[in-house]
């Protein structure tokens, strides 16, 4: 990939539906040659699809992560525990002080904080730490 290439990506991550005649006049070539690089970058797999980018309802509640230490026990039991929260989307293991970091995202203030207690009451739970979602970016 070189510098065209990286620019046409960086045009398209912002705008999907970019014109191709605009997107050549900001990077400085032919519609022709722009068409036949985005091809390009489509059947090498570095574009693997288009995508609308819909943004929450107002609505959406709130998103944090907990960061879990724990004492004895395995990762995967705790994972089967998170699986009883529907709230609960994504569960990681991690390296460093950490035990899991645990991605939630509940209907209300209430809701999280009942989660969180639970959680917090768990066998050989020793410390949760929680981080509000303030923004979201989409990449």
């Amino acid at each position: 990939m070189d510098k065209f290439d990286q620019q046409i990506l960086a045009l398209l991550r912002a705008d999907a539906r970019i014109p191709v005649s605009r997107v050549a006049r900001e990077v400085n070539l032919s519609r022709s040659a722009v068409s036949e690089r985005i091809r390009q970058l489509e059947q090498r797999g570095i574009i693997s699809g288009y995508h609308a980018q819909v943004a929450p309802p107002a609505d959406a509640g709130i998103k944090a992560y907990l960061e879990l230490f724990y004492q004895g026990g395995r990762c995967e039991n705790y994972v089967e525990r998170m699986r009883s929260f529907s709230e609960v989307r994504r569960c990681s293991g991690i390296s460093g002080e950490t035990d899991m970091l645990v991605y939630i995202e509940a209907p209300s203030m209430q809701r999280f904080s009942e989660i969180r207690g639970e959680i917090e009451n768990y066998p050989g739970m020793q410390k949760v730490k929680t981080h509000m979602v303030v923004k979201d970016w989409a990449f």
